[in-house]
């Protein structure tokens, strides 16, 4: 399981302490309150950031993450739940990459976990059977507090109109099976981008199966989020 710090959450927090430690009012708060407002201002920055560049045609789990950073004690919070729920997953589905980036999990699971029939949106027996895993990660009690988003991805064989339709549809498939399985259908949302966002040259077929995948942003909801700023006395 990697940990990523982008260069975005460095810079947003760098300018809100800037500002905070040049106001007469910081030099009256304690640490945790400094703590707590510098992480809201740069939960703001960066979903101003990302509202404005990320999310039409790429970066779907990656800007669904950080657009909804929380920030302060209470993303603190958040994030020692997401490390569990990370942890779980890793040790529960068999070739994931999971990645903890801010507040939330970065999930890809490629044609060695999730795998469809040729030029079609129906899950093999093998993708099913590691949903199915995957499911009960999403039905621990400890997790259920979190929204789910699926992005579908292809390689460049083809035409870019075809890839982009049959991405959203391998995409809803994923989400109409985890359904079927007893997850909460409205914590799901999905979409495709297609031949967007390759992870990998399209040039050799080790790449082109790379770029064939499934990608799922788990994220604090609205529950989880009241909760942690209850549970961390901010706000």
């Amino acid at each position: 399981m990697r940990k990523t710090a982008t260069f975005i959450l460095a810079g947003s927090l760098l300018v809100s302490s800037v500002s905070l430690t040049g106001c007469e009012a910081a030099k009256n708060t304690n640490k945790t309150q400094r703590g707590a407002a510098i992480g809201a201002g740069a939960g703001a920055i960066i979903g101003g950031i990302l509202g404005n560049n990320i999310g039409k045609g790429g970066n779907g789990a990656l800007g669904a993450i950080l657009g909804g950073v929380v920030g302060g004690a209470a993303g603190g919070v958040i994030g020692n739940k997401m490390d569990k729920q990370a942890r779980q997953i890793e040790n529960t589905v068999p070739g994931a990459q999971v990645e903890r980036v801010g507040e939330g999990i970065k999930l890809i699971l490629g044609e060695n976990s999730v795998t469809f029939e040729l030029n079609s949106s129906t899950l093999s027996q093998k993708a099913k059977d590691n949903l199915d895993k995957l499911t009960k990660v999403f039905k621990d009690p400890e997790n259920q507090n979190t929204d789910i988003e699926i992005y579908g991805y292809t390689d460049n064989t083809g035409k870019e109109e075809y890839n982009l339709s049959l991405s959203k549809k391998r995409a809803a498939s994923v989400r109409q099976y985890l359904a079927s399985q007893g997850v909460n259908a409205n914590r799901m949302k999905t979409d495709g981008f297609g031949i967007a966002d390759p992870v990998a040259s399209n040039d050799t077929k080790e790449g082109q199966a790379k770029n064939r995948r499934v990608e799922f942003a788990i994220k604090a909801n609205e529950q989880m989020v009241r909760d942690a700023y209850n549970e961390s006395g901010s706000r």
